[in-house]
């Protein structure tokens, strides 16, 4: 066995042991206990693609998928932690310098955990309209704005902020902790609902200089389009995990629910639906396997075939989560089951890191300047 093979079955079995069978209770109470977080992110779960020279896991995009799947067919809700703080340790790599890498990304694997924010009341799918300021104040930054629905962000110590930087745009790290930051969480999410989604507002934080990302003044869509690519690759793969839930608990269901006189499975409407359940599955880990093997290429069409990637997996997964509701019935159609987990998670992924119609624009517009 390699060693990526025995990394990736030690993060596998972690991952397990933490969660156990707490999803469902996790996801009633909306909340997953704050040493369970902190003992995801000392393991190097949370951003396992993080090199081990920062203690991470050092997986390649493959590996981490495959983790990333697991996670969201066990909890929802920590796979969207593990996007968030993927996402999070991403940009900090591909824009920080050596010296903010070597500060930063070991944090995020040593206990702390981290929430990016991108989206405003103003600004969700347009970035270009965001109103949070960075600017420059002596050796220190000043950090003023308002940001909503940053996953993580009740549990967070470090906040990735994006925002205007004269006439371009930056990233700051803040930690959560700073003087004039104030983190609200979002009250009773549909989906996800233990993520820790909360709305954070910055009034004049200071943080030192070197808390800025190399970059600044890059236009907004250039310094995004790293974490949104990283987090459009996660969410998909997530989504491949709720789809092999519900296809796991709609076929034992299908093989044990008698109905005149047969198992449901024997019943060709059902069995219909098992097949497309299971068709489903294939197509998201085909799209899937594919973005991630351009991630690890370093294939320059990596970033078209992420998009294609999230908006297969998260139409398939609430195409698929509904079947597996109607197969359920009434045994799926009540919280603290895991179809009905799935289908509330599954709704809330075809809006994050990119709604299904900005992913449609984004592909059509590849398309028609025919890179396609």
């Amino acid at each position: 066995m390699t060693a990526q093979a025995t990394a990736d079955e030690a993060a596998r079995a972690a991952l397990g042991e933490l969660v156990g069978d707490r999803a469902g209770e996790w996801d009633l109470t909306g909340r997953i206990p704050a040493e369970t977080v902190r003992e995801a992110s000392r393991r190097g779960l949370l951003c396992a693609q993080v090199a081990t020279e920062h203690g991470g896991l050092g997986l390649d995009s493959r590996a981490n998928g495959e983790l990333t799947a697991y996670a969201g067919s066990l909890c929802g809700s920590l796979r969207s932690l593990m996007t968030s703080q993927g996402m999070a340790a991403w940009t900090v790599q591909r824009f920080g310098t050596a010296a903010q890498r070597s500060a930063f990304l070991p944090r995020l694997t040593g206990g702390e955990t981290a929430g990016v924010a991108f989206s405003e009341s103003g600004a969700g799918s347009d970035l270009a309209a965001m109103r949070t300021e960075i600017r420059r104040a002596g050796d220190t930054v000043r950090v003023s704005g308002s940001k909503v629905w940053v996953t993580g962000a009740a549990y967070a110590g470090l906040l990735v902020v994006f925002g205007t930087w004269g006439d371009g745009a930056a990233v700051a790290l803040v930690p959560a902790d700073a003087p004039g930051v104030r983190i609200e969480r979002v009250p009773d999410p549909m989906g996800c609902r233990a993520a820790g989604h909360a709305d954070v507002h910055l009034d004049d934080v200071r943080v030192p200089a070197d808390h800025v990302l190399s970059g600044a003044g890059l236009p907004v869509a250039l310094l995004a389009t790293a974490a949104l690519t990283y987090g459009r690759l996660s969410v998909a793969w997530g989504c491949a995990g709720i789809l092999r839930a519900c296809l796991d608990s709609t076929a034992s269901h299908a093989r044990e629910r008698q109905q005149f006189g047969k198992p449901l499975a024997d019943h060709q409407l059902v069995a219909r639906h098992l097949a497309e359940l299971a068709v489903s599955e294939q197509i998201v880990l085909r799209c899937c396997e594919h973005a991630s093997a351009c991630w690890d290429g370093n294939r320059p069409e990596l970033g078209t075939q992420a998009v294609v990637a999230k908006y297969v997996a998260s139409r398939e997964a609430v195409k698929g989560a509904a079947t597996a509701v109607q197969v359920l019935a009434s045994r799926g159609a009540r919280d603290g089951h895991p179809v009905a987990r799935a289908y509330r998670d599954a709704k809330l992924m075809e809006i994050i890191e990119g709604s299904t119609e900005i992913s449609q624009l984004l592909l059509a517009d590849h398309v028609r300047t025919g890179r396609g």
